[in-house]
């Protein structure tokens, strides 16, 4: 994440003449132009790291639960082979 971040406050400091999406007034100084576009990205940095940690965790969950369901279901399948084959010969 701090490698996004510096990521990012490179490309931005390289870009000083963009705009970030941000409405900034145009008589400000560009010192705080770029400062006011570094903290609006490294407030989006945050959250999308927010949402990444949790989409996580959920996978996390899942590979931890997942694993059971999927042996309790091939067992099951397993199961039913002999009974499948038996009604298709008597077929």
């Amino acid at each position: 994440m701090w490698s996004r971040r510096f990521t990012l406050l490179a490309v931005s400091a390289s870009c000083i003449g963009s705009s970030s999406g941000a409405e900034v007034a145009s008589n400000q100084n560009p010192v705080r132009k770029v400062v006011t576009m570094l903290q609006s990205m490294q407030k989006k940095v945050e959250e999308e790291g927010e949402k990444e940690k949790d989409l996580y965790g959920r996978f996390m969950c899942y590979c931890k639960s997942g694993t059971g369901d999927l042996s309790a279901s091939i067992s099951a399948a397993q199961e039913k082979i002999p009974q499948v084959t038996s009604a298709i010969e008597a077929a």
